[in-house]
């Protein structure tokens, strides 16, 4: 029998707050995370502004100076907001704790993984030769580390499967592992994504690829479903969720946030940057998901888009919507909270599938920020500017990645 899947504890750096309470705050609050980029000089590069992570302590999430010294930024970012997030749990797998290390598992991804630590050492091997590259270079860049960090330092022993599927990574990941617990694999699951890409080379790469925003003013730079709207703003941080089985949860007393319903996964098969025009794969990935949560029309539906401010995204994105809803689409209370994060690429999903969660729990849309110029083709109540209270039942969080990567999960409140 299928099991019930709840989640636990939740964790996020973000560029709008370094834990959930803060992020939530401000997400609610309408503050906008982006803003000029500050750690490296930006006068030849043709995009200025990202949503870089602000006052970022690893100390303050036990964090020690060497590992926060030695490993790459992706990876802290991840043991972080993990930190958090199991904490928050109550989930213990020391001798004598209340689960079973063997039936804790790690399903956290990043879209491009130890990038920092590859650009600096590509450098070192221009400049100096082969002698002067770290031996930690490779465990520290590959993309698998940060979910091994994370299982390392807290005697994590179940099943470990970092997800790489771009801007889909950790919704995911949240979706893979809600079908692990749903099957029983796996008793919990720590599920997210991390990301450190805000570096000279990751500007230049995806602003000449034309994904990138190149407005040199911060607060109108990130500008999903908006007519003004001229590319994604690249961020950074990780975002971090405990699932748990609903009756191993409920034995051992923990509180319970909300429950993972349903998820939807499909390939556009169709370009490696561009989205399918059709949308009938966006939509599956959406259908999927609200129908395996047993949405109905006498819901009340929040959609926490991808909505990145890129043409072809918002435009599509909303299609998709149509496509998979109908006329309860026009119902919907959908936002982009990139509009204040920017797009934190791999760690996207699961910040947003945070954000979802707390909408639904706490009834409360967060808004569109900057949306004043309404693009007639994305005609949806994409929540302009303002926070709206909403009565919310079920609550979905899309993302679509690079190579055509949809996923889509469906959260209830938990009863």
């Amino acid at each position: 029998m299928d099991k019930r899947v709840v989640i636990t504890g939740m964790g996020a750096i973000t560029p709008v707050g370094n834990s959930v309470a803060e992020f939530w705050k401000n997400i609610v609050d309408g503050v906008c995370g982006i803003g000029l980029i500050t750690e490296f000089p930006t006068d030849d590069l043709p995009a200025k502004v990202a949503g870089e992570v602000k006052n970022f302590n690893p100390a303050d999430f036990g964090i020690e100076p060497a590992f926060a010294r030695k490993q790459d930024k992706f990876s802290v970012f991840a043991v972080a907001a993990a930190s958090e997030a199991i904490r928050q749990s109550g989930l213990d797998t020391s001798e004598g704790g209340n689960i079973d290390p063997m039936r804790f598992g790690v399903y956290v991804g990043s879209g491009i993984g130890g990038f920092n630590t590859q650009y600096k050492e590509s450098e070192k091997m221009i400049k100096d030769g082969a002698k002067w590259i770290s031996p930690l270079f490779i465990p520290t860049m590959i993309a698998n580390m940060a979910a091994g960090n994370i299982a390392i330092r807290n005697n994590l022993c179940g099943p470990c499967i970092p997800v790489v599927t771009a801007c889909a990574t950790s919704t995911h990941t949240v979706g893979e592992a809600y079908r692990a617990i749903k099957h029983g694999y796996a008793d919990a699951i720590i599920a997210g994504g991390s990301e450190a890409a805000t570096i000279p080379l990751g500007i230049a790469g995806f602003a000449n690829a034309k994904a990138l925003s190149r407005s040199e003013d911060p607060n109108y730079a990130s500008l999903p479903f908006n007519a003004n709207r001229g590319g994604f703003v690249m961020a950074e941080g990780a975002a971090m969720l405990v699932l748990e089985e609903y009756e191993h949860a409920k034995a051992r007393g923990a509180e319970i946030i909300a429950e993972v319903c349903g998820y939807g996964n499909t390939c556009d098969a169709y370009h490696m940057t561009a989205p399918r025009t059709d949308c009938k794969t966006q939509s599956a990935a959406i259908k999927m998901a609200l129908e395996e949560a047993g949405y109905n029309s006498s819901d009340v539906l929040h959609i926490n888009a991808h909505g990145t401010g890129t043409s072809l995204n918002d435009s599509l994105e909303t299609k998709s919507f149509k496509m998979a809803l109908g006329e309860d689409a026009y119902k919907a209370h959908i936002c982009s909270t990139k509009s204040m994060t920017g797009h934190m690429l791999g760690a996207t999903g699961a910040v947003e599938a945070i954000a979802a969660v707390l909408a639904l729990t706490k009834g409360i849309v967060p808004p569109t920020i900057h949306l004043d110029a309404p693009d007639p083709e994305c005609d949806l109540n994409y929540t302009p500017n303002k926070a709206e209270k909403a009565d919310i039942t079920i609550a979905i969080s899309d993302s679509l990645g690079f190579g055509g990567h949809n996923g889509c999960v469906a959260f209830r409140k938990a009863e």
